[in-house]
C-alpha cells in the first residue's frame, strides 16, 4: 500500500468530496481515465494525487485499487470586498487536504484457502448481525451516530454503549481513518458514557 497527501490546496472540501466518493474503490487506471473527462476543478487535482500515490509505491495504475480517498477541511483564508455605503463583506476562500491510499487487490492471486475463508466470513455475517440486533444497544441514541454509522461500528465489533464508551484512541483513529465521521467522535464517546452511567444508576 502507498499513499500521497496534498495539503492546503485551493479547493472547497465539500466540492472535492463529491469527486472523492466517485473514485473510492475504483481501479486506479479507470479512475484516472474517468477524472480526465470531468469538468470539475477538484477532478484534476485528485487525479494528480492518485498518480502520485501510484508512483510512490512503484506500481502501475492497472495493478492497484484506490482503497481510500479522503478530503479534510484545512485553513480558511478570509478576504474583504467593498460594498455600498462604505461597508465591506467577507469572502471566504476554503482550502483542503487530500489524502489518497492505493493498494493491490488481486482476486486471481487468492489461494483456495483464502477464498474458502472469505466464504465462511460471508456466511457468518448474518449471525453477527443477528447477535447485534438481539444483544446490542441502539447506538443511534448517541449524539452524532446515525443508522449508517451504527452499522459501521457493528462491523468493527462495537455493539453496546459500553463498547463505545471504552473505545481506545487507536480504535477512534481507525474509525476516523476508514469512515468519514461528521463531528467530533469524542463528543459521542462522552455521550455514551452518560448512557452507561445512567444504566448503572
Amino acid at each position: 500500500m502507498s499513499r500521497a497527501l496534498l495539503k492546503f490546496v485551493r479547493v472547497s472540501p465539500t466540492k472535492a468530496r463529491l469527486i472523492a466518493r466517485e473514485v473510492q474503490g475504483m481501479n486506479a487506471e479507470l479512475a484516472l481515465a474517468a477524472l480526465e473527462f470531468m469538468p470539475n476543478k477538484a477532478a484534476g487535482i485528485i487525479s494528480k494525487v492518485i498518480a502520485s500515490a501510484v508512483a510512490n509505491g512503484d506500481y502501475e495504475p492497472e495493478e492497484v485499487t484506490i482503497t481510500s480517498c479522503r478530503v479534510d477541511k484545512a485553513a480558511v483564508m478570509k478576504r474583504w470586498r467593498p460594498r455600498a455605503r462604505g461597508t465591506a463583506s467577507r469572502i471566504i476562500k476554503p482550502t483542503a487536504h487530500i489524502l489518497v491510499e492505493v493498494g493491490t487487490v488481486s482476486a486471481e492471486a487468492e489461494t483456495p484457502a483464502k477464498k474458502a475463508a472469505k466464504t465462511e466470513t460471508k456466511k457468518a455475517a448474518p449471525k453477527a448481525t443477528a447477535k447485534a440486533e438481539t444483544q446490542g444497544d441502539d447506538l443511534t441514541k448517541i449524539a452524532g451516530i446515525g443508522k449508517v454509522y451504527q452499522e459501521k461500528l457493528n462491523s468493527e465489533g462495537i455493539y453496546t454503549y459500553e463498547d463505545v464508551a471504552n473505545m481506545t484512541q487507536e480504535q477512534i483513529d481507525v474509525m476516523e481513518e476508514k469512515y468519514s465521521f461528521k463531528g467530533d467522535f469524542k463528543d459521542s464517546i462522552a455521550d455514551a458514557k452518560n448512557f452507561v452511567n445512567g444504566k448503572d444508576a
